[in-house]
């Protein structure tokens, strides 16, 4: 039994040197990449960006309500390949490059010829032209539409959150603008805390949620701690 237990304990000890180096490592790969203030800098959106609207894209979806008309009220409706719809009586309208709300003023204008005072509202109901792509340490890695101004903790909530093994202080977000590529660290902690604002996320922006090899180890512990159990029984 004595033995048995040496056994164990050396075991113990020799996950916990691993999981020691592991935090005393090397710089990870995004050590380099900008974090912090400089993070912030560097993605910083364009003026026009912080207020700006989802705007609608070709083959996207919409919803059009008219107030008390039910025959012009749709639910998905398809923008085409041209960045047109097409409704009742005003026929095919350019919706692609508009707002939301730039789009039911166009169709508010069109319809005041058939009717008095029209309250009109368009909704996404589908996105193909803006989305972001959430991969890494998360439960559920994926391509996310955005429809509507969007953070980095929106993304990670849309792919479930992140999972037991995700380093909170390496989230990457990839961004490209005027074909060139940008990157820059988050501290997801941080930004719950509220000691960081919550970046804003943009329409094909990428987020990579960093692997953590303190937790990785860790989480290797708990799942051998049965089989180390298991050693006094064969112990000689």
């Amino acid at each position: 039994m004595t033995r048995s237990k040496s056994q164990m304990a050396k075991a113990l000890a020799a996950l916990a040197a691993a999981l020691s180096a592991a935090s005393c490592a090397g710089p990870n790969v995004v050590g380099t990449v900008p974090r912090g203030e400089a993070a912030y800098a560097t993605m910083q959106p364009a003026p026009g960006e912080v207020t700006k609207d989802y705007v609608i894209g070709a083959l996207d979806t919409l919803d059009i309500s008219v107030f008390q008309e039910p025959d012009l009220s749709m639910k998905g409706v398809p923008v085409d390949v041209s960045g047109n719809i097409s409704m009742p009586l005003i026929r095919s309208v350019q919706a692609a490059g508009l707002t939301t709300e730039q789009l039911a003023r166009a169709l508010r204008a069109r319809l005041l010829r058939y009717y008095v005072s029209p309250e009109v509202t368009v909704a996404i109901a589908t996105s193909v032209s803006q989305r972001v792509t959430v991969q890494g340490e998360v439960e559920e890695p994926g391509v996310y539409d955005i429809k509507g101004p969007t953070t980095l903790l929106n993304a990670i909530a849309m792919a479930k959150g992140e999972n037991r093994t995700a380093a909170m202080k390496d989230i990457v977000v990839f961004r490209t603008v005027d074909s060139k590529r940008m990157v820059a660290v988050f501290d997801l902690g941080r930004i719950r805390r509220g000691e960081d604002p919550d970046p804003r996320i943009l329409g094909n922006d990428i987020v990579v949620v960093g692997y953590s090899n303190v937790k990785g180890l860790w989480r290797d512990i708990l799942q051998a701690a049965p089989l180390l159990n298991a050693f006094r029984f064969y112990a000689p």
